[in-house]
């Protein structure tokens, strides 16, 4: 068992040129969801794992998908962006690099009370949520079977580690955009970008310079 932080956190990346349909929407819906809807803006996933995780079963929730939930990480810094940053993956189409990829970052206390109180399901996986052999559990006190160490990790050449920094924290169908509280960013340039978009918003989380999430 792990100990687990505080506060954890969580994240979902995504092109700056989908926050504006965020927005409008009030939050972030599933790939299922995405997929009939034929969502606007850059797509930055690999394909065929989005493909994969709709049919995926969450093994907490019978009839559930993984592609039926919105996916954030437990860490800033994922190895998704690192794959993004690298722009040569052969099963990822987006070659744009990192510097348009901004983080929203949420609390998982706060999410968990708020789906709790819409009845809405959430799970978290103990690896990658993507892949054919992954755990899941539903409770919070089942939160120190995530390896925190790897999920902080800087460097994850071993292969444990890779595989526990790749948590994710899923929440079914749709993310409310009130539930971000802060928004990382590559560059003062991006964070002017974003600051403009947030103008109109209700909801104007605090947007921050955050190289260090980044590679």
């Amino acid at each position: 068992m792990y100990r687990v932080p505080a506060q954890p956190k969580m994240y979902h990346i995504l092109h700056v040129d989908r926050l504006a349909s965020v927005l409008a929407d009030g939050g972030l819906w599933c790939d299922a969801e995405m997929q009939r809807r034929g969502g606007a803006g850059t797509t930055i996933g690999m394909s065929g794992i989005k493909q994969r995780r709709l049919a995926l079963p969450v093994a907490c929730h019978t009839g559930d998908h993984v592609g039926d939930y919105v996916p954030f990480y437990f860490c800033p810094r994922s190895i998704m962006l690192y794959i993004i940053a690298q722009r040569n993956h052969p099963d990822l189409s987006y070659r744009g690099g990192q510097e348009p990829i901004i983080h929203l970052q949420a609390d998982v206390a706060a999410t968990v009370a708020w789906a709790d109180s819409q009845a809405t399901r959430w799970a978290f996986s103990l690896s990658n949520a993507g892949a054919y052999y992954t755990e899941f559990r539903s409770r919070l006190d089942q939160l120190d079977q995530v390896n925190w160490l790897a999920v902080a990790a800087r460097q994850w050449n071993d292969p444990d580690t890779k595989e526990g920094k790749q948590a994710e924290f899923l929440v079914h169908s749709f993310f409310p955009w009130h539930l971000v509280e802060r928004i990382g960013v590559h560059t003062l340039g991006m964070a002017q970008q974003v600051v403009q978009i947030l103008q109109t918003a209700e909801h104007q989380p605090p947007v921050a310079h955050k190289s260090a999430w980044y590679y």
